[in-house]
């Protein structure tokens, strides 16, 4: 019992959860649940931005500057919110690509 005061307690005052979380919670907890940790998941591979990639779409870059994003894309087969993390971190050394 002191355990669900002590989470309640936590719940109210240490931060401000959405209504929907608590309703996942509830529903968890209903379903027998007896833990609020989430599910473990598989980690995400980190396969699009490499080294190599970064050479890739620099060299496609330098060869040809007019190259859009979408061509880009296409051409090399990285996804394009993949170029736009590396234009925004300036991996490639330029301001925009």
């Amino acid at each position: 019992m002191t355990e669900r005061v002590e989470l309640r307690i936590c719940i109210k005052f240490c931060q401000k959860m959405s209504n929907i979380q608590i309703k996942e919670w509830f529903r968890w907890f209903k379903d027998g649940r007896v833990s609020v940790d989430s599910d473990p998941r598989s980690d995400r591979l980190s396969t699009s931005k490499t080294v190599e990639n970064v050479e890739r779409v620099r060299f496609a870059i330098d060869k040809n500057r007019r190259l859009t994003v979408r061509e880009l894309e296409e051409d090399l087969g990285i996804p394009k919110i993949m170029l736009n993390i590396f234009s925004n971190i300036e991996d490639l050394g330029m301001r925009k690509i």
